[in-house]
């Protein structure tokens, strides 16, 4: 059986060094256990990566290959709309690209999308049918 769960999710990325300064403008701070060829970031239950494109494609076993992005959506959920806006804000400050503003949505909440520098989409959002954790961690309702 395969366990129900993600633990890591690396980014390929254009050129790390300004990856690595864009996540750290939006206030993320580097594991101690990044390396000069891949950067780590400690979240809650899990971890997200940065590794170079052409590294990534070799490392799975597809030298040259294109890989794409913005077929999968990373999210933020947040506890209010004014947090929502504040992390979209901070994003685009950071050096993302605007993709959707926040706003109100058809099934009841508020979200938002943008982008990272290699066309990562995020978004951000605050669903009033699923509570958070204090430290932000997501646990859907039984």
């Amino acid at each position: 059986m395969t366990p129900q769960r993600v633990t890591l999710t690396t980014l390929g990325v254009a050129d790390l060094a300004a990856s690595r300064a864009f996540y750290g403008r939006l206030g993320w701070v580097e594991h101690k256990e990044s390396q000069p060829g891949v950067a780590f970031f400690q979240m809650h239950g899990a971890v997200l990566g940065l590794f170079g494109l052409a590294d990534l494609a070799a490392d799975q076993g597809r030298p040259g290959a294109v890989l794409g992005v913005g077929a999968v959506t990373l999210a933020q959920n947040f506890t209010t709309e004014a947090e929502v806006d504040a992390a979209y804000a901070a994003a685009l400050a950071a050096g993302g690209t605007a993709l959707k503003a926040p706003e109100k949505v058809f099934w009841g909440g508020y979200s938002g999308y943008w982008s990272d520098l290699d066309g990562h989409v995020w978004e951000v959002a605050m669903n009033p049918f699923w509570q958070l954790s204090e430290d932000g961690s997501l646990t859907l309702p039984e």
